[in-house]
């Protein structure tokens, strides 16, 4: 018996109005076809969200409606399962290319372009997705395409969401706001950083337990004293103890879009460096987020908070966050000086104030926020605070 089509996140014609900005973009390009490899933008394009760990790719064609999905011949059913696309749009391939020395899945899509008359016109390629193994695949298999580099094309058109987009955004700023909220909960003195880990991955996927549930989990990130400094870590066996501070960064997930929360806690009094750092971010966040309107720049947005925070004392080296959506992090995009990206209605950035200043010292601050009409939306609602158990 053939699979069903599974729950999709949006209609059919959200992925066709997606299509349509991708086929543009092709056009002016010179593009016939369009291989993506990035797999943010084929679950973008098609909504699947299968994880493969074979290669695979999306060839949008500018004759053809819907996309091909060219997977190994296991991925099929799920793939189909997953996305809005007919069964005959997903293109399986056999084994013969998996394991081998002398092919592999990139064989597979060569062959298809072949096949469907693309070989000898403009093919864009997602080369900055591609290891040079690859691109030399498509270049000696292709001698007759123009190649063109269409890296970050998708991304761009995946900046400004649809409405139907900032529903979900929503959805997976509720699952976080819950994730972070149980966090508050868990962390007390003589608890194990994994126990509190597993609860709080366990609100990262069922949320409130009312609103929407987790399609997906990254990783926690958390941080706990003498280790406050250091970004971008797990938890460890180490149990919290008086006097501790602890920072986390993490997601909600729902159909693969992303809402992103940073927050530290304090077990006990916060010491007066901990509180006057966070006063000072909560003074900059308030005041980056003054600046969001459309017309306004990246580079706006975070000039806005370095100023503040050094009429308070202290700086910050890195930058101020990025576009987010699909992935946790879309490559387009950065809440950084200099970026002079316009903000348009609907674009949705993580605003984040993390803040290393010694290898032992450290906080975490952020929002996930909408640019409106008129202003700002933040999605994520947990109390903008420095939590003190």
């Amino acid at each position: 018996m053939a699979i069903a089509k599974g729950p999709q996140a949006f209609p059919r014609a959200e992925y066709l109005r997606r299509l349509t900005l991708v086929k543009a973009e092709m056009a002016r390009r010179e593009v016939d076809a369009l291989v993506v490899t990035s797999s943010a933008n084929i679950t973008y394009l098609t909504g699947n969200l299968t994880r493969m760990f074979s290669i695979h790719a999306l060839v949008v064609s500018a004759r053809d409606e819907e996309p091909s999905l060219i997977v190994r011949g296991l991925d099929f059913a799920g793939t189909f399962h997953h996305t809005f696309m007919a069964r005959d749009s997903i293109v399986a391939y056999s084994d013969v290319y998996v394991g081998r020395a002398d092919r592999n899945g990139f064989d597979a899509v060569i062959d298809f372009l072949h096949e469907r008359g693309h070989a000898n016109r403009g093919v864009g390629l997602e080369l900055g997705y591609l290891t040079a193994l690859a691109a030399e695949k498509f270049k000696a298999r292709l001698p007759d395409a123009r190649l063109v580099d269409c890296t970050k094309a998708v991304d761009w058109v995946r900046l400004v969401k649809s409405d139907l987009e900032i529903v979900v955004m929503r959805e997976a700023s509720a699952i976080v706001d819950a994730a972070i909220m149980r966090a508050s909960e868990v962390i007390r003195p003589g608890v194990r950083e994994a126990d509190a880990a597993a609860e709080i991955v366990a609100t990262q996927v069922r949320g409130d337990g009312k609103g929407p549930r987790a399609t997906g989990v990254l990783p926690l990130l958390l941080c706990a004293s003498p280790r406050t400094g250091v970004s971008h870590i797990l938890w460890s066996e180490d149990v919290f103890r008086p006097d501790s501070q602890i920072n986390i960064e993490l997601s909600g997930n729902r159909y693969g879009y992303m809402a992103a929360i940073m927050r530290t806690f304090s077990i006990g009094a916060p010491p007066d460096r901990l509180r006057r750092l966070h006063e000072a971010e909560v003074a900059g966040l308030d005041a980056a987020l003054e600046v969001v309107r459309p017309g306004r720049t990246c580079s706006d947005v975070v000039s806005a908070f370095y100023r503040t925070i050094e009429k308070m004392g202290f700086k910050k080296e890195t930058r101020c966050g990025y576009a987010i959506g699909i992935d946790w992090v879309e490559p387009t995009a950065s809440l950084q000086v200099g970026d002079m990206t316009e903000l348009k209605p609907n674009m949705t950035f993580h605003l984040m104030l993390g803040n290393w200043v010694d290898e032992d010292f450290g906080y975490v601050l952020s929002e996930t926020f909408r640019v409106a009409e008129t202003g700002v939306e933040v999605l994520t609602k947990a109390p903008r605070e420095l939590f003190t158990l």
